[in-house]
């Protein structure tokens, strides 16, 4: 099954002469990059759930706390070591 993860957007920038918008996404403290291509209107400290690479939708805090309670409850983030290191924190919520 492929599974899109909630993150928050912690910066964005122009890549490829300006062509393409690319955030540094937090998953709880472990940021990835994502390309913003789908998600015009996303912005520095938007939830949003990524999808290999590519950021699908914007989402509230909520519904990404939601989102991988529903994750460990079907055990498909098994292989993460800890649960609680990926979920927004709360000091994530005030920046």
């Amino acid at each position: 099954m492929c599974l899109a993860i909630p993150g928050k957007i912690k910066s964005i920038e122009s890549q490829y002469d300006g062509l393409v918008r690319m955030a540094k996404v937090s998953f709880g403290g472990i940021v990835k990059e994502a390309s913003l291509e789908m998600l015009p209107n996303a912005e520095v400290g938007h939830y949003v759930l990524v999808h290999v690479g590519v950021a699908i939708s914007i989402v509230n805090e909520e519904e990404a706390q939601n989102t991988f309670k529903y994750l460990e409850e079907i055990g498909e983030i098994e292989e993460l070591e800890e649960l609680k290191d990926y979920l927004p924190r709360q000091e994530d919520s005030k920046g």
